[in-house]
C-alpha cells in the first residue's frame, strides 16, 4: 500500500467492522456508544464493529453512524479512513462544556470556529490556519433546530487535549480571556482533518455541563440527566439533518479546495 486512500479503503474495515461499501454517503460522527444503540434500535439495523475500536451502524437510506471513541487523535482517524468512502457529508454530535452564562445546559452550539488547542491537528495544516466548518451545511442543521424550536448558539468553540482540567484556575482564566463560547475535545481537529480531506462537515454539540465552576463540572448524576432530557433530541436533529439534506438542502459543495 503506497498511497493514503490505499491504507483507508484497507483500514476502514479493520477499524470498524464494516465494508467501505456499507458506509453511507452521509454521515454521523458521535463518541457515544448510545447514540449507535438508539439509532440501531430506531431503524431496526445491524451495529457492526462490536470487537473493533469504532462501532458503525447504517439505515436503509444510507445514513451511517460512527463511534469513533474519544478524543482529537481518534477523530483525525476517522477522519482519515472515510477518504475511502469520500462521503458528501458528515456531522459530528459531540457534547462541550458551556464557557458563558448564554450556553446553557441543554443548548445546542452550532460552532462558526475552533480554536485548536488540542496540536493534533498540527500535523495536518499550519497553526494560522483557521478550523472551519463547512458553512451551509450548518445552515440546513440550523433550519432543524429552529424547527423543533429548541434555543442554539453560535460561535468559537476551543478544543482541547486535556481531559481533567477544570481544577486549574489558570487555564480558566486563559479560557474566559479568550471568550470561547465552549470547550471540547475534538471539534477542530475534526475541521481540520476534514478540511485536509476535502469532506464537508459540521458540528452540532450539546452542552453538557458549565465547568467553569466547582457546582457546574460535569458528574455521573449531571450527566444522567442530560442523557435523560437531551440526548434523543440530539440525535433526532442530527437524524433529520443528514436524511433531508440530499433532497432539501443547498449543494454542500461547489467546487474542489
Amino acid at each position: 500500500m503506497k498511497t493514503k486512500l490505499e491504507i483507508a479503503q484497507n483500514w476502514l474495515p479493520r477499524y470498524t467492522g464494516a465494508n467501505v461499501d456499507e458506509i453511507g454517503d452521509y454521515i454521523l460522527l458521535t463518541n457515544f456508544q448510545n447514540y449507535v444503540e438508539k439509532f440501531a434500535d430506531r431503524f431496526g439495523c445491524d451495529i457492526k464493529g462490536e470487537n473493533r475500536p469504532m462501532k458503525v451502524a447504517t439505515n436503509a437510506h444510507g445514513l451511517s453512524i460512527i463511534n469513533y471513541g474519544m478524543g482529537s487523535p481518534n477523530v483525525a482517524t476517522i477522519m482519515d479512513l472515510l477518504v475511502a468512502r469520500n462521503p458528501k457529508g458528515v456531522l459530528f454530535l459531540g457534547k462541550c462544556g458551556g464557557l458563558k452564562q448564554s450556553a446553557e445546559i441543554g443548548h445546542f452550539v452550532l460552532p462558526i470556529a475552533a480554536v485548536r488547542g488540542e496540536g493534533t491537528s498540527n500535523d495536518y495544516m499550519p497553526s494560522e490556519v483557521p478550523a472551519l466548518p463547512s458553512f451551509k451545511l450548518h445552515k440546513f442543521v440550523s433550519e432543524k433546530i429552529i424547527k423543533h424550536n429548541m434555543e442554539y448558539r453560535t460561535g468559537v468553540v476551543y478544543t482541547t487535549n486535556r481531559r481533567v482540567w477544570e481544577w486549574d484556575e489558570d487555564f480558566k482564566n486563559y479560557l474566559r480571556s479568550i471568550s470561547a463560547l465552549a470547550i471540547d475535545m475534538e471539534t477542530a481537529t475534526f475541521f481540520i482533518v476534514g478540511h485536509v480531506n476535502e469532506i464537508s462537515r459540521g458540528a452540532l454539540l450539546l452542552v453538557s455541563d458549565m465547568p467553569l465552576t466547582p457546582e457546574g463540572i460535569k458528574t455521573e448524576q449531571s450527566d444522567r440527566m442530560v442523557t435523560q432530557k437531551y440526548v434523543d433530541l440530539h440525535l433526532e436533529i442530527g437524524i433529520e439533518a443528514m436524511t433531508d439534506i440530499e433532497e432539501k438542502g443547498e449543494k454542500i459543495k461547489h467546487f474542489r479546495y
